[in-house]
């Protein structure tokens, strides 16, 4: 599609009305979405026939906040008027490289994968997970400094500018920008190992904090910046109704803070979610082992049922532990 001055200026005025009703086909996109969801769907129908349960919860979040935030930042009335005003733009970027990544991430599509695909092509899918490239990418710190990396590349270099103007470029840099946010959110709320062992909850919790103080610096020095970030572009296409170059890039920074401020408190809630299932699942373990090791031994040849029967001494009696001493203090001797 040929974005002429002349085609943008054209367009009516940003309403709330024109902000529902307008849509525009992004083929590469609809392609992208189509593929994702077709994968997952087989995935989940794939689980059922074997008689396994994948939850709603994770199909919702994959499809609606995943899939649908896709469809909304590549297709809605953000795409139609990004090449017009800037702040259309800046929702649409932060929308694919943290809404979108975070509604994907949810759905854990890597456990639903190692689950329902054959054991051979599971096991290609672990060791792609462990390593050194995918290692190295979703490394949280280093994962963390790309999405800093690309937002920042993306506003103060010509690369937006550029591709504003080139329908091409603009497709790989929504691909850029989801791929950015993806290698942070994904393994970080994977049921699969795909972090470091020593990355347990209480860690990604703090990465979580960490990483959301990060993305609000994009927004705060696009918001702050004196200089015009494809200035020449928006005030060459800007329609007779578009506000102030400067004052359209500023609400394009604020509204950049703003979700990625939102996007810390559910992104953090998940976290602290598993945690509190990964603890339950533990103690739940650790209370079956107890009733293992308290079985009475079985009576000597000889020996009257039920008469001088004698306990397996539990492991947390001996052991110098804080867990031991916990459990002793829990399940005191009579």
């Amino acid at each position: 599609m040929a974005w002429s001055a002349a085609v943008v200026k054209e367009l009516p005025e940003l309403t709330a009305g024109t902000a529902v009703s307008c849509w525009e086909l992004d083929v590469p996109a609809l392609v992208l979405v189509a593929a994702l969801g077709g994968l997952y769907g087989w995935g989940v129908l794939r689980l059922e026939r074997r008689g396994e349960h994948w939850p709603l919860a994770r199909c919702a979040a994959f499809m609606v906040l995943g899939l649908g935030t896709l469809v909304v930042a590549t297709m809605s009335a953000l795409a139609v008027y990004d090449r017009a005003l800037f702040w259309p733009a800046a929702v649409q970027n932060v929308l694919l490289d943290l809404i979108a990544p975070l509604g994907l991430a949810l759905g854990d599509p890597l456990q639903l994968a190692v689950r329902a695909l054959p054991d051979r092509a599971a096991q290609r899918v672990r060791r792609l997970m462990t390593g050194r490239l995918a290692r190295l990418l979703t490394f949280p710190l280093v994962s963390t400094v790309l999405v800093l990396t690309t937002e920042l590349t993306v506003y103060f270099t010509p690369y937006f500018e550029t591709a504003l103007g080139n329908s091409w470029l603009h497709e790989l840099m929504y691909l850029h920008l989801l791929a950015a946010g993806s290698l942070f959110m994904v393994p970080v709320l994977t049921h699969e190992q795909a972090l470091p062992a020593w990355c347990t909850h209480p860690v990604r919790g703090a990465l979580v904090f960490l990483d959301g103080i990060v993305d609000a610096l994009p927004g705060i020095v696009v918001m702050t910046s004196s200089t015009l970030i494809a200035g020449d572009w928006y005030q060459h296409h800007a329609p007779s109704w578009a506000p102030d170059t400067h004052r359209d890039q500023q609400l394009g920074g604020g509204a950049m803070l703003s979700i990625a401020e939102l996007v810390a408190v559910p992104f953090l809630l998940a976290i602290l979610v598993q945690w509190a299932r990964a603890e339950h699942a533990e103690a739940a373990a650790l209370d079956r082992r107890l009733q293992t090791e308290l079985t009475p031994s079985p009576a000597l040849p000889g020996q009257p049922p039920g008469q001088n029967v004698d306990l397996v001494r539990p492991w947390w009696e001996t052991e110098d532990s804080e867990i031991a001493d916990r459990i002793r203090r829990q399940h005191p001797r009579s």
